[in-house]
């Protein structure tokens, strides 16, 4: 048998990308988890967070150390030391909160899913074209080493030509947690199904 040689992740390492400065819209628990991301692995500023009360907003603020908080979206969005904007409020509110930072200017990236149909993603990138910013839904999957190493061993053909591919993923969520929530677009569909 012979040992198979993977070639080298071609993705840059996170810490050599341009800083920018970040407003977290919406501070739950995948706010917390991109932010704890962002200050470990790479030289990002998050310089505000933004929330619909201000005392969960200063909460998150100050357990991150992040200067700015702010007891709106408004106001994030107006900040002009922001120069884009996270949005990972709950899925119902991603296409006005996307579309409320692009009218502000900012560049925006809106966790998954990106809408909750095909007319608020084509708005979205309509809205994100004419202002001139950037705008994706955070897939952050797609940027990881291992994917792009992946990629190179099937674009090398070194597998052989790939017919069928078994998959399964699941995950577990208590019966109260928000996936299950049809008001606020749960379900996997639109979120472990990306």
């Amino acid at each position: 048998m012979s040992s198979l040689t993977l070639p080298m992740s071609s993705i840059p390492d996170s810490r050599d990308a341009p800083v920018l400065r970040w407003g977290i819209l919406g501070p739950g628990w995948i706010a917390q988890r991109f932010t704890e991301s962002v200050q470990a692995h790479t030289g990002q500023v998050i310089a505000a967070v933004g929330s619909r009360s201000f005392d969960r907003s200063k909460a998150f603020a100050e357990s991150f150390g992040i200067p700015a908080a702010f007891g709106n979206y408004e106001e994030l969005v107006a900040d002009p030391g922001i120069d884009i904007v996270y949005v990972c409020t709950p899925h119902t509110a991603h296409h006005a909160a996307a579309v409320l930072a692009i009218g502000a200017g900012k560049h925006v990236l809106i966790e998954k899913p990106l809408a909750l149909n095909a007319e608020q993603a084509r708005d979205i990138a309509r809205r994100a074209e004419t202002a001139g910013v950037f705008a994706a839904e955070a897939m952050w999957s797609f940027f990881l080493p291992k994917f792009d190493v992946i990629r190179q061993v099937l674009d090398a053909g070194t597998l052989g030509t790939i017919t069928t591919v078994l998959a399964e993923y699941g995950e577990h969520f208590e019966p109260a947690h928000r996936i299950f929530d049809p008001a606020l677009a749960g379900g996997p569909l639109l979120d472990l199904g990306t």
